[in-house]
């Protein structure tokens, strides 16, 4: 669904999800002179702590989103979990630009798959699992290594097992007890890379620089902006993003995540249908971040080209370093500091992030293994 006219600074844009993303969306919204409203189930949660009111419910709560809707000219989401059922019942009481298309294809796996096939987008080989006895025959036409994935759900590693051997497929069997799975091949990446692409769902569209991506037990460590890569991987990289936010004819920003072999080839791996952890960069080091993309994008405002203004390093601030990062602040003046603002630092939780701007990748890479907080 795409607005009609251009919604006008004063008015209310509601979001589903009240986390970090949603609170930088919140932020960026405010500063175009939005109203904001937000609806998750966790008290003081990030982004309610910068909206201006806060529905306390779960995310598939129906009355609840109809009374988000009813307050809000236009609905976002910060994260693709969101009930397409529920979002459907209120698609009649605001205006909802992303639409639940997209929403319902990157929920599923399988559906996700088979979208990017239909638009000539490469990915790993893989086969469709529904009991135990599918494995070894898809196996047989995969080989290993190979990831056993649930169709729904997974996310920072969570939900997918990865196969070696023969002996690996017993442990793996927990996943099927969740639903039908997917088998992917393993594909032997030189890098994980990311690009991020936004459209305002009237046939305009900007992409913003590949960017690389490391992460640490699943959950991604450092983003790293542009991407160490040729430009031809550049081009291609960039060409599949505006080939998939073409084909669904985008309304704010999305995150197409790929691997980069060896040989130079690209295969998409993950499409997240909103502002995404790679592009927290974008902040300070590019002309437009990719928050300030999101809101323009479903409000129906013009995007400008996006220019990358500086090298960066983006670096993630997980539950047990989030105190370790606040004794250096008065040592890296230069560092800008992002926290979140949730009530508790958990292990492996995501509690901010740090961007650093620099003239020399590697440098800054030394610099920040030198603080040993991410040892």
């Amino acid at each position: 669904m795409n607005l009609n006219k251009p919604l006008l600074p004063g008015q209310m844009i509601g979001i589903i999800g009240g986390g970090q993303l949603g609170r930088m969306m919140a932020l960026s919204a405010r500063e175009m002179g939005f109203r904001i409203g937000v609806l998750d189930p966790t008290v003081d949660c990030p982004a309610a702590q910068v909206a201006d009111w806060h529905l306390l419910a779960e995310y598939d709560d129906v009355e609840a989103l109809k009374e988000l809707a009813s307050r809000s000219q236009v609905l976002t989401y910060e994260f693709e979990n969101v009930d397409v059922e529920a979002l459907m019942q209120v698609q009649d009481l605001t205006e909802i630009p992303q639409g639940s298309d997209l929403l319902a294809i990157t929920q599923d796996r399988l559906l996700e798959k088979s979208f990017l096939e239909e638009n000539n987008i490469v990915i790993a080989p893989y086969a469709t699992i529904v009991s135990p006895t599918d494995i070894q025959d898809a196996i047989d036409g995969i080989g290993y290594p190979c990831v056993l994935k649930t169709t729904r759900g997974g996310y920072d590693g969570k939900g997918q097992f990865v196969l070696y051997s023969t002996s690996d497929v017993s442990s793996a069997m927990h996943l099927l007890r969740e639903g039908t799975c997917v088998l992917e091949a393993w594909i032997p990446y030189e890098k994980e890379i990311s690009v991020l692409v936004s459209g305002n769902g009237q046939g305009q569209y900007t992409v913003f620089p590949v960017v690389e991506n490391i992460h640490r037990n699943n959950i991604l460590h450092e983003t790293i902006a542009p991407a160490r890569v040729n430009d031809d991987v550049v081009a291609e990289a960039q060409r599949i993003a505006r080939v998939i936010a073409e084909s669904v004819d985008l309304a704010g920003t999305l995150a197409v995540e790929m691997f980069l072999t060896n040989d130079g080839g690209i295969y998409v791996n993950e499409l997240a249908p909103r502002p995404h952890n790679s592009g927290h960069y974008s902040i300070e080091a590019c002309s437009m971040s990719q928050f300030d993309a999101h809101i323009r994008g479903i409000c129906g405002w013009p995007l400008a080209e996006v220019e990358l203004l500086s090298e960066a390093v983006m670096v993630n601030i997980l539950g047990d370093e989030m105190y370790e990062t606040m004794d250096v602040i008065a040592e890296k003046p230069e560092w800008h500091f992002h926290y979140y603002g949730k009530a508790e630092a958990k292990k492996g939780r995501k509690m901010g992030h740090i961007t650093i701007l620099t003239e020399d990748i590697y440098e800054t890479l030394e610099e920040i293994y030198q603080t040993t907080i991410w040892d």
